[in-house]
């Protein structure tokens, strides 16, 4: 049967809205015209909100979060230079190899999966790099394997605290848009996105914000490069243009994404994303089963990674909500296949969305042999949705008494 509408709780690509297609369903533009750089340049603009830098420069690249990391790499450092990193799920994983295969010296700390960025291990190495080896600190702000989110904030604290002087990149592709990330505050200098999460769009976008000292570091850098080249992207997007043929109708798909975040608001839309979160996390508690995050300062507001009980194989969870409910939840990856499956709950969603796909994973669940009480995790989220909802319709001087 395939009535209805599919459901897809996969923590990207997102679900994308009507007026985001709408603006993407246009016949094929001509981007060599004159006025083109109209869509364009407010572009550039906009992104720098939603990255929160006035500084910074903003860069498009054709192509995914991946191909943003490597530019990121590629354009500020070179072969042999050492940089920090921390591995504690599949994407922070990946991002070593991608350092390693580039010809980075790797400092690894290897995490429990189910933690964050670790901010001691990080300002203990930082302190001890007297002679200023380490040329790059980098933190996954938000690792989607085991709905993890780390706190950007405090590497930067650790760099300030021993004085270092390391560039800090972040990978920012599960969370800019949907999770609070303050490239000026927080002292980032290259911040990385993709157009699949919360911005709303199918994949197709790498998008880059580079600081003053990162584009200082561009100069020293001797890295080979062509695509992803800061040079060839600079001189063309200062005039609105691309140095290769653009995704047009991403591009138009983009602008319609960010005038939907600037009219409901930033800050609103990270209070939606942890009200949305918190509903999913009650279910999950009320089911009696537990987080794959450790503790609470690492719940993600944009994905919960769920750890079945050992009689249950979470691939066959996924399964019985993809075949038997049309519904997509994110299977478990690398070592914790098997024994997570994960809720993607960021982009365009809301309240009841969220029970719906509580009441498939119970369903899913129930049928793979997990003892839960049907019904209960719904329950559980609709109860905190219903106070939550109240709370904010409140007139406002009411809410603040």
């Amino acid at each position: 049967m395939k009535n209805g509408t599919a459901h897809l709780f996969i923590p990207g690509p997102t679900n994308i809205p009507d007026a985001v297609r709408r603006a993407m369903n246009v016949p094929m533009q001509d981007m060599r015209a004159p006025d083109f750089p109209e869509l364009v340049l407010p572009l550039f603009r906009d992104l720098k909100r939603i990255f929160k830098t006035e500084t910074g420069s903003v860069f498009i690249f054709p192509g995914s979060g991946t191909g943003a990391w490597e530019a990121a790499i590629s354009n500020t450092l070179n072969r042999g230079d050492r940089v920090l990193m921390s591995r504690f799920g599949q994407f922070s994983h990946l991002w070593v190899d991608m350092a390693e295969r580039l010809g980075l010296e790797v400092d690894c700390i290897d995490v429990e999966w189910g933690e964050g960025v670790p901010l001691d291990a990080y300002r203990q190495r930082l302190g001890d790099d007297k002679g200023s080896k380490i040329k790059a600190v980098f933190a996954t702000h938000n690792e989607t394997a085991t709905g993890v989110t780390s706190d950007v904030a405090g590497v930067r604290a650790a760099l300030d605290e021993t004085a270092h002087d390391a560039l800090l990149f972040v990978d920012g592709v599960s969370s800019i848009g949907s999770i609070d990330f303050r490239m000026d505050e927080w002292g980032v200098d290259l911040a990385i996105t993709g157009s699949q999460k919360g911005l709303m769009l199918p994949a197709g976008l790498g998008i880059l914000a580079v600081s003053a000292k990162g584009l200082e570091a561009h100069k020293q850098s001797r890295m080979e490069r062509c695509y992803f080249s800061f040079e060839d992207m600079q001189a063309s997007s200062k005039t609105g243009f691309f140095p290769y043929t653009p995704p047009t109708q991403l591009l138009l798909g983009l602008r319609a994404s960010l005038d939907l975040i600037f009219a409901e608001g930033l800050e609103q839309i990270f209070a939606r994303h942890h009200r949305l979160a918190e509903g999913v996390r009650r279910g999950v508690h009320a089911w009696g089963l537990k987080l794959c995050a450790n503790e609470e300062k690492w719940w993600s507001d944009t994905v919960s990674a769920i750890v079945v009980s050992e009689d249950v194989d979470a691939r066959q969870v996924i399964a019985n909500g993809y075949s038997r409910y049309r519904t997509s939840f994110g299977a478990g990856l690398s070592k914790v296949a098997g024994r997570v499956f994960r809720i993607g709950h960021l982009g365009d969603l809301n309240e009841v969305m969220c029970l719906a796909a509580l009441a498939s994973a119970e369903m899913s669940l129930r049928d793979a042999g997990a003892r839960i009480e049907a019904g209960s995790g719904v329950a559980a989220a609709q109860e905190w949705y219903r106070a939550e909802i109240g709370r904010t319709l409140q007139p406002r001087h009411e809410r603040a008494a």
